[in-house]
């Protein structure tokens, strides 16, 4: 049983997942505006959220922001009528953990839940330090911040994710299926090559010699 927030002005869209999610066992809290689901997401008291774009006051965009600005992961499923390819891109960079337009079927929505839950509950099976250190590399999980030398470098919520499993697993080979499953966690084209132009991003910002290239396997954080 998982404790669902529902940030979602439509009475007849919100009741329908509520119903939907309560009937799965989940405990549901639905809020019709962007400032209190904000506040009750970084209460603390919340496994996931499942959050609308177009809401009164705050919309969905400023409330991702908010979270993980303030260090909060909570896993956010964006449920939104924009489908444009850049409201998609905005989300996910905003530190959404999945996208779904509107008409959606609730089996499918269900099933992202699911797997957004068990995610979570994996990642949270053990420790984890709130700073992470690897060579010249100081990553806080805890505010979101990047220092290389010293120096604070700016990494959107893709790029901090995508440095973070690098450097919980510093010398070892991730392929690029792992780090699209972990760090994007959506049925991307195997074919693409969102990894490699992400971790261009990174060497750029960390140091061209931080993340190796392993031919025919994937990629390795140097220590």
């Amino acid at each position: 049983m998982a404790r669902i927030l529902i940030v979602e002005d439509e009475e007849r869209i919100a009741s329908f997942l509520a119903k939907g999610l309560r009937a799965d066992g989940h405990v549901t809290t639905r809020v019709a505006n962007g400032r209190e689901g904000l506040d009750l997401a970084l209460g603390g008291e919340v496994d996931l959220v499942v959050l609308d774009i177009g809401l009164p006051g705050m919309d969905g965009f400023e409330v991702l922001d908010q979270l993980r600005s303030q260090g909060s992961t909570v896993p956010v499923i964006v449920l939104t009528a924009r489908d444009s390819v850049g409201d998609t891109v905005s989300a996910l960079e905003g530190g959404a953990d999945d996208y779904m337009p509107k008409p959606f079927r609730f089996a499918e929505l269900l099933a992202r839940v699911r797997l957004r839950l068990r995610r979570s509950a994996d990642a949270g099976a053990g420790p984890r330090e709130d700073v992470l250190r690897s060579g010249r590399v100081r990553l806080d999980v805890r505010t979101r911040r990047a220092v290389v030398d010293e120096r604070q470098v700016d990494l959107s919520a893709r790029e901090f994710s995508l440095a973070e499993i690098f450097m919980v697993n510093a010398g070892q080979v991730l392929s690029r299926e792992q780090l699209l499953d972990h760090v994007w966690g959506m049925d991307f084209d195997p074919g693409s090559n969102v990894v490699d132009v992400y971790v261009g991003y990174l060497r750029k910002k960390l140091g061209a010699d931080t993340i190796a290239t392993v031919r025919g396997m994937g990629y390795r954080f140097n220590r």
